[in-house]
């Protein structure tokens, strides 16, 4: 196993002209994006497959990552859909009998830089200070003149529709755990209530959640029309979660109102926001965000206090 010190290294700018170096352990070239920090201390696997990261460079406060690989059972996608990754330290050895390939070649594998040796509590604070910020991660270069001209140049994530890169094409089935592509209706026959979920960036447990339930899912792209939905005639109609500016998704907020009143309607995270919207409320981004397995909540009704996922 190599020593982190023969390791290529690698930079992270942020717009504030903060500099963080560190190494690379996986990928190269440049990446932007907004950059954020999870709290979970485990659970990388998921971070980094969900959609609701897209556009985003994410870094885990955990200290230690890839301890157990990566495995087909846990994508929340098909795909990686953070800009980068960053770590503390990567363990490139795997102790997990699920783990089919290390966390390297998984962002290798799709085209991901992965970068170590930050001081991540030093950026985890800074970030709490002074709010998300824009940055880079560069492996090819080492100005930062340069590199800070290029994240100030980038426009970050405000008003920018991401959505329209994570939503699926057309209709599709939820069934026995994985994508029915072929079919693009319910079962004949089938039991348990429809529910039609609007894909804004959906996470695969979610649909998992659904169908053991007991629901029948039938997933719609975010760009499909009220009638289109109601013609399937769901019991329900689900909202999911997904990246950026809920007000860019402008199409969906209309979709949303359409349908209010119509069919019960339940929405999380992004689908919570536009649902929201369409109902004449407002929006604003938070400092940081919370993002992490671990967050408190009170119920002001009960004055319990629960431990929630919130990304």
């Amino acid at each position: 196993m190599a020593s982190i010190w023969d390791k290529p290294r690698a930079l992270l700018v942020l717009e504030d002209g903060t500099v963080f170096r560190g190494y690379t352990f996986a990928g190269s070239g440049r990446a932007l994006g907004e950059v954020v920090f999870n709290t979970s201390m485990t659970g990388y696997q998921e971070v980094l497959t969900d959609p609701s990261y897209k556009g985003q460079i994410v870094a885990m406060t955990y200290p230690l990552t890839g301890t157990y690989g990566i495995n087909s059972d846990d994508m929340e996608s098909a795909a990686v859909q953070v800009e980068a990754f960053i770590v503390r330290e990567y363990q490139d050895f795997a102790s997990n009998w699920r783990s089919s390939k290390s966390l390297k070649e998984f962002l290798e594998d799709h085209g991901k830089v992965g970068i170590e040796g930050i001081d991540t509590r030093a950026l985890t604070r800074h970030i709490r200070q002074a709010g998300a910020m824009r940055g880079v991660i560069a492996t090819d270069t080492d100005s930062v003149v340069q590199l800070l001209e290029q994240v100030r140049a980038f426009p970050g994530l405000a008003g920018i529709d991401l959505v329209r890169h994570v939503t699926c094409n057309r209709p599709y089935r939820w069934r026995d755990g994985q994508r029915v592509p072929a079919e693009t209706s319910w079962s004949p026959g089938g039991t348990g209530f429809r529910v039609a979920a609007l894909d804004f960036g959906i996470k695969y447990n979610i649909l998992r959640s659904l169908e053991r339930c007991g629901c029948q899912v039938l997933v719609f792209p975010a760009h499909a029309s009220a009638d289109e939905i109601l013609a399937s005639n769901p019991d329900g109609i689900f909202l999911s979660n997904g990246p950026g500016d809920p007000a860019a998704v402008d199409y969906a907020i209309h979709t949303v109102r359409e349908l209010l009143g119509k069919r019960p309607m339940f929405g999380i995270c992004l689908g919570h926001q536009l649902l929201g919207l369409a109902l004449g409320g407002r929006t604003f981004k938070l400092k940081f965000g919370h993002r992490g397995a671990n967050q408190p909540v009170k119920d002001l009704k009960t004055g319990k206090v629960e431990i929630t996922s919130q990304n």
